[in-house]
């Protein structure tokens, strides 16, 4: 008896991510970065790893990059920055439960943290 209201619970939960009720927060997007030993013009490379543990994709993804700096050029539709923001992906969506990575050169890491994003549970 005790399976029936789990099944009914599962198939309600289910049935609410289809209709694109999830809830997606920015608690569920991760920042990692790691030396990945390389050097570009004597600055150690960084590989920065965004998580979505998000069961939605998400567009328009954007984390503060002020002051961010970098020596290795980095491809504008990966990462744009506006002001004191830069865009992910440009603005197209990250997976769900996925990951999106990219490398900067620069003397020391840097602090990025997801500031927005639009969750596309459709």
């Amino acid at each position: 008896m005790a399976i029936i209201p789990k099944l009914l619970f599962a198939l309600l939960f289910l049935t609410l991510i289809g209709q694109g009720h999830c809830q997606c927060s920015l608690e569920q997007v991760s920042i990692i970065q790691t030396q990945t030993g390389k050097i570009v013009e004597n600055q150690p490379e960084w590989k920065v790893v965004i998580s979505n543990g998000c069961v939605c994709s998400l567009s328009e993804l954007k984390i503060s990059c002020r002051g961010f700096q970098t020596v290795e050029p980095i491809d504008p539709s990966i990462l744009s920055k506006s002001g004191d923001e830069c865009l992910i992906n440009n603005g197209e969506p990250v997976a769900p439960l996925s990951d999106f990575t990219f490398n900067y050169a620069w003397d020391e890491s840097f602090a990025f943290i997801a500031l927005s994003s639009q969750p596309n549970c459709s």
